[in-house]
C-alpha cells in the first residue's frame, strides 16, 4: 500500500503557497471581489514565485516540477481565494499546456518560457454557445489558404482571454470533414494558436458572474481572422480528441482547487466557532455546530484522497480518466456542501461578502458545473463501468 503522506519536497511547496495565500492573497480577497477586478498585483508575485511554470521542464522557463505540484498550489490557494487559484489552474493547465504536451519544438520556443514565466497568459477557446459538454457541436470555422487559417466563430466562457497580460488564445474550429468507419461523416475538429492582437480577434465585455468575480472570463468573437498554417497546434483533426485529455488533466487540477475551497470552509468554520458565544458557551461546544464541522473536514479528506490516487496513477502512466472523473466530481460536490454549512455555522455573517465563506458559497457552484459538469462525470464513470 503507498502512503499519501507527502514527501518532504511536496510539503515544503504546500507549505509555501499556503503562506503565500494567507499573507498575500486573503487581504486582497475581499476588495477584488467587490470591485470585479483582476488581482495583477497577486498573478506578479505569483508569476516571480515561478506557480505558472511549475509543470513544466526547466529548458522552456518552468520549475521541472510536475502536475501534483501544480495541484498542491491550487489547493493551498482555492482555500482562501478561487478567483486566484482558477487564474492559475486556467494559465497553467488550459493555457500552456496543450502546447506543451501537442506543439512542435518552434511552438514551445516561441511561447512555453512566456507563458511558464507568469508574464503572460493564455487561454483555450473551446466553448460556444451551442457547443459546451457537447464540444463536438462546435461551429467555428477555420479554412485553410494561401498558406493561412481564416477563422471566423464566435467562444464562451473563456477563462483569461481578455486581461492585460493575456497574449493566445488556443481555438478549437471546423477545418473539414472526416468518414467514420460506418460511412457516416463527422466534423473534424482541430486546434490553432491565435494571438490576441490579431485583427479581427476580439475579447467582449467581460461577464457579470455569481462568482469568481475576480478571475477574467469573456465571451470572444472571431471575425476573419488570419493566421499562418503553421499555427496548428498539433496534428489536424485531433483537436478535439487532443483537447478531451487535456480535459482528464486538468480535473485533477480542478478537484485541487475544489479541495482547497472545501478546506477553507472547514477552517473558517473552526476558528468561528472557538470565538463565537451564544447562550454562554463558545458554539463549538454544541453537537449540532460540532458534527457539521466534522463532517466538513470528512468530505474535505475524502476528496483529498481521491485527486491525490488521480494524479499518482497519471504520474505513473497508468490510465486515470475514471478516477480524475471522481475526484472532480466528489470534490466539486464537497466545495459546495461545505460552503452552504459553513454559510451556516456563521449565521448572519456567512451571507455577508467580506467573509471568506460567502465568497466560497457563490463561488463552489461553479466548481459542479466547469470543465465537465457533474452529470459529464458521472456519464464517464458509468460508461467505464460498462453501463
Amino acid at each position: 500500500m503507498t502512503s499519501f503522506e507527502l514527501s518532504e519536497e511536496y510539503q515544503d511547496l504546500s507549505n509555501t503557497v499556503r503562506e503565500f495565500a494567507d499573507l498575500v492573497v486573503a487581504p486582497v480577497s475581499a476588495k477584488h471581489d467587490e470591485e470585479h477586478s483582476f488581482p495583477y498585483e497577486v498573478v506578479s508575485q505569483m508569476a516571480d514565485m515561478g506557480l505558472f511554470g511549475l509543470p513544466f521542464p526547466e529548458e522552456f522557463g518552468g520549475m521541472g516540477g510536475d502536475y501534483f505540484a501544480l495541484a498542491l498550489a491550487l489547493e493551498q490557494l482555492g482555500r482562501v481565494d478561487q478567483s486566484v487559484a482558477i487564474t492559475l489552474e486556467a494559465g497553467v493547465s488550459l493555457g500552456a499546456m496543450p502546447i506543451h504536451r501537442f506543439g512542435n519544438a518552434a511552438q514551445k520556443e516561441e511561447w512555453l518560457p512566456l507563458l511558464a514565466s507568469g508574464k503572460a497568459l493564455a487561454g483555450f477557446g473551446l466553448t460556444e454557445p451551442e457547443a459546451g459538454s457537447d464540444a463536438g457541436g462546435t461551429k467555428t470555422t477555420a479554412k485553410l489558404g494561401g498558406g493561412e487559417w481564416v477563422i471566423n466563430g464566435n467562444k464562451e466562457f473563456i477563462t483569461n482571454s481578455g486581461t492585460d497580460i493575456t497574449r493566445l488564445v488556443t481555438v478549437t474550429a471546423v477545418t473539414g470533414q472526416q468518414e467514420r468507419p460506418d460511412g457516416s461523416i463527422k466534423k473534424e475538429i482541430s486546434t490553432i494558436l491565435v494571438p490576441t492582437d490579431t485583427p479581427g480577434f476580439k475579447a467582449e465585455k467581460a461577464y457579470n458572474k455569481v462568482g469568481w468575480n475576480a478571475s477574467d472570463t469573456h465571451p470572444l468573437t472571431l471575425n476573419n481572422v488570419h493566421v499562418p498554417e503553421e499555427n496548428l497546434l498539433g496534428a489536424q483533426g485531433r483537436g478535439y480528441a487532443n483537447f478531451l485529455s487535456i480535459l482528464d488533466e486538468g480535473r485533477i487540477a480542478i478537484a485541487a482547487l475544489a479541495v482547497g475551497a472545501a478546506q477553507g470552509c472547514v477552517d473558517e468554520s473552526v476558528k468561528y466557532a472557538k470565538e463565537r458565544s451564544a447562550f454562554g458557551q463558545n458554539i463549538g461546544k454544541y453537537q449540532a455546530i460540532a458534527f457539521k464541522i466534522a463532517r466538513m473536514e470528512a468530505r474535505a479528506h475524502t476528496a483529498r484522497l481521491a485527486y491525490y490516487d488521480a494524479a499518482a496513477r497519471m504520474l505513473a502512466g497508468k490510465p486515470f480518466k475514471t478516477q480524475a472523473a471522481i475526484a472532480k466530481m466528489v470534490a466539486g460536490e464537497a466545495a459546495m456542501d461545505n460552503a452552504r454549512d459553513a454559510t451556516q455555522v456563521f449565521g448572519g455573517y456567512g451571507f455577508i461578502n467580506e467573509f471568506t465563506v460567502a465568497r466560497h458559497y457563490r463561488d463552489s457552484k461553479i466548481l459542479e458545473v466547469g470543465e465537465g459538469t457533474t452529470e459529464v462525470q458521472l456519464m464517464l464513470i458509468a460508461r467505464e463501468l460498462g453501463l
